[in-house]
């Protein structure tokens, strides 16, 4: 089954109003913001880390980067560097490779959120395409993933 469409199903049965929006193929997810006309702020992306061999799912606002060693104390690790592609496409079967939702509980993968998404109303986030996009409150985005907040961005 396509990410969209267990998305949607999980939404469903938690209740959860969203919507979809389509736009042309990019890869960047500012880009992506600017096609749709939002905020990059309000549009999250996925970053994959190896947090000492264990893989991680980091949520960021799209303009924002990494900062791993914010990541590394975040995640009370002693390594933490970022997943290579061929590490974490496996995980994501149903999904285009740098197009993963974050709803790492899909994926049984832990899930943490940088807190400058938290204070956001709205969050939308590719819906494993790069044609497609969720917008949803983030209110129940926290409900239903249950992140856990870190400062993980650079300043």
């Amino acid at each position: 089954m396509a990410a969209r469409k267990r998305l949607e199903r999980l939404f469903r049965e938690e209740g959860v109003r969203f919507s979809v929006s389509r736009h042309d193929e990019a890869y960047s997810a500012q880009r992506i913001a600017g096609m749709l006309h939002i905020p990059g702020r309000e549009l999250a992306k996925v970053v994959m880390v190896k947090a000492d061999d264990k893989l991680t799912m980091l949520v960021v606002p799209a303009p924002d980067r990494v900062d791993l060693n914010k990541a590394k104390r975040a995640l009370r690790a002693d390594r933490v560097q970022l997943a290579a592609e061929n590490d974490f496409a496996p995980c994501f079967p149903d999904c285009e490779v740098g197009a993963m939702p974050p709803i790492g509980n899909l994926y049984e993968l832990d899930v943490y959120v940088d807190r400058a998404l938290s204070t956001l109303s709205q969050i939308a986030f590719p819906a494993g395409t790069h044609r497609e996009i969720i917008s949803m409150a983030y209110a129940d985005f926290e409900r239903i993933v249950q992140p856990v907040l870190a400062d993980l961005c650079r300043v």
